[in-house]
């Protein structure tokens, strides 16, 4: 176990989603819509350092599948924001892919 869940190439990354999805939403008038997605991209970091920080495998472990959970919460909030043209086609590629990729390495 690390306590130091700032060296992980899962948490750097999934930080830098959370600070993308803000920035693609922080101008939309959809409140609701952007905060879940707001709220579903900061889980997926802040459950990576919380299981990091617990010093325990068991609880990593469970707090790595919350974080790929909210993953998956997101792609889905994504797949629905570009159909209802909240986000553009290449915002929601990318906020596929790289929830995509964020889980595999979860």
């Amino acid at each position: 176990m690390t306590n130091h869940f700032e060296k992980l190439d899962v948490w750097k990354r999934a930080c830098q989603l959370s600070h993308d999805t803000y920035l693609a939403f922080k101008n939309s008038k959809d409140y609701a819509f952007r905060d879940q997605m707001i709220r579903s991209s900061l889980s997926i970091p802040s459950n990576i350092a919380e299981g990091a920080d617990r010093g325990s495998p068991k609880e990593f472990i469970r707090f790595l599948h919350i974080a790929s959970g909210s993953s998956a919460e997101l792609r889905t909030q994504a797949y629905i924001a570009g159909k209802l043209g909240l986000i553009s086609k290449e915002t929601t590629a990318s906020i596929v892919t790289e929830t995509q990729e964020i889980s595999a390495m979860i």
